[in-house]
């Protein structure tokens, strides 16, 4: 069965069992509260709350303190978020155990959040890095290459914990070869196909603009660096390849990431697969650039100015930190 299905692509269904990612299969250059994902940090203090000095408003929660959060902006129109865990008690060690284990603050806040919004589509990033005590997005040999094996294995695992503990979509960003499929199979043999989607963070470039995302998720790599798997800023090749490997391999959704300096390949994955909606990644480099652009009402211009534009490329939906303040910029426009 997993040959046909991953070679004929016929399961759909996993790209449109909720309502909102429906909403997603109908794209225009309109801006509204499903074009919008909203990327959150997770202690794992339930009761923390931190805010992060490189990018102005945002913070670190605890699940006791994101959910007020959340029904505010709920009551505003968020329609979908994206979770990051970070530990600072929990052990790292080589294969990133607690990315997957019991005590992980993702897996722990992904039944309260169900519980508290149901109708709230939660995506879950999946990757090794801010677990491991290398820092890595992936398992390594020795030598200090990345053992692809392992690593596809482990991403695998994890991607399948997140969406048994309740995540709608989950959302591999380490960039290996296969782990689509490897995720894909995994959700088949769990029955989970129909009610988990796999986002495939597809063409994620070795950036530049990821500082304040790395410095709030202390997981710089602590030897080397990624760009031996992310993709070379300027090769457009490379990002239509790795695309077309993870919808050969039933990518229900494909990313761009970083968004702005990048929306030459935002077209092309577009035009490439016109079929697939489309994500891109605000990076926390473009939003630090444009939280300092100005007065608010500066930044409030830009910001609309830099949607319009990643939508008009191709954007189906943007991933960013903005989300509170598009969400009250939409709704004013609404009233």
């Amino acid at each position: 069965m997993s040959q046909l299905f991953f070679s004929a692509e016929h399961v759909l269904q996993g790209g449109y069992f909720h309502p909102v990612l429906r909403k997603l299969q109908e794209p225009n250059t309109s801006i509204e509260p499903h074009n919008i994902m909203y990327p959150v940090f997770l202690l794992e203090d339930e009761n923390g709350l931190q805010h992060v000095n490189s990018m102005p408003n945002v913070n670190r929660y605890g699940i006791n303190k994101l959910i007020p959060v959340l029904q505010d902006l709920v009551l505003k129109g968020l329609k979908s978020i994206l979770l990051f865990g970070i530990v600072e008690t929990l052990p790292k060690d080589p294969l990133g155990t607690n990315a997957d284990s019991t005590d992980n603050p993702v897996i722990k806040a992904l039944p309260k959040l169900r519980s508290t919004f149901p109708d709230l589509v939660i995506a879950a990033d999946v990757c090794l890095c801010p677990y491991t005590s290398h820092g890595h997005c992936g398992v390594l040999n020795a030598s200090g290459s990345i053992d692809h094996a392992a690593s596809v294995k482990r991403i695998a695992e994890v991607a399948l914990a997140y969406a048994s503990a309740g995540a709608n979509i989950v959302a591999p960003s380490d960039m290996m070869d296969n782990r689509i499929k490897a995720i894909k199979e995994a959700l088949v043999a769990h029955k989970l196909q129909n009610q988990v989607a796999v986002l495939s963070y597809s063409c994620k470039f070795a950036s530049s603009m990821y500082g304040p995302f790395r410095d709030t998720m202390k997981s710089s790599p602590m030897e080397g660096d990624r760009k031996c798997y992310q993709l070379p800023p300027g090769s457009s090749g490379l990002a239509a390849r790795a695309a077309a490997r993870d919808v050969a391999e039933g990518a229900d959704f494909l990313m761009v990431k970083p968004g702005l300096p990048y929306l030459d390949i935002v077209k092309q994955t577009k035009q490439q697969f016109p079929n697939h909606p489309l994500y891109i990644y605000q990076v926390s480099g473009e939003y630090a650039m444009i939280s300092r652009c100005g007065d608010s009402e500066e930044v409030k211009t830009t910001l609309m100015e830099t949607l319009t534009c990643m939508r008009r490329a191709g954007a189906d939906c943007i991933i960013t930190y903005f989300a509170p303040l598009i969400l009250s910029i939409i709704g004013n426009k609404s009233t």
